[in-house]
């Protein structure tokens, strides 16, 4: 592996809707599996590791009721990927508020 590769991120959106065609008390722990086998597939390395956050959001409705989506940041880091949730950083809401912030400060006035 070159030098400037040491360090891979990516961010994807994980279809999970194929769980639902295992049983019931098997949801979650398929889910699991398909992300490992997503990251496997996408960072070309069979050393996954989840995220205790990813896990505990995946687990947080029970075994039977996973989510349909999940949006990951995978990182590559020599032949290991740490998979983690992602939340994208939310620029034009943080620039909105401050603008009607500012127009009340003006009606006070």
């Amino acid at each position: 592996m070159a030098e400037n590769e040491e360090s891979l991120t990516r961010v994807y959106t994980i279809r999970l809707g194929k769980a639902w065609g295992t049983p019931q008390y098997r949801r979650t722990d398929r889910v699991l599996n398909m992300i490992k086998e997503f990251a496997k597939k996408h960072m070309k390395t069979d050393k996954i590791k989840i995220e205790q956050d990813l896990n505990r959001y995946i687990w947080r409705k029970g075994k039977t009721n996973p989510p349909r989506t999940v949006r990951v940041r995978m990182i590559r880091e020599d032949d290991v990927v740490i998979v983690s949730s992602f939340t994208e950083p939310r620029i034009a809401e943080e620039t909105k508020d401050q603008g009607s912030e500012i127009s009340k400060a003006k009606d006070l006035e």
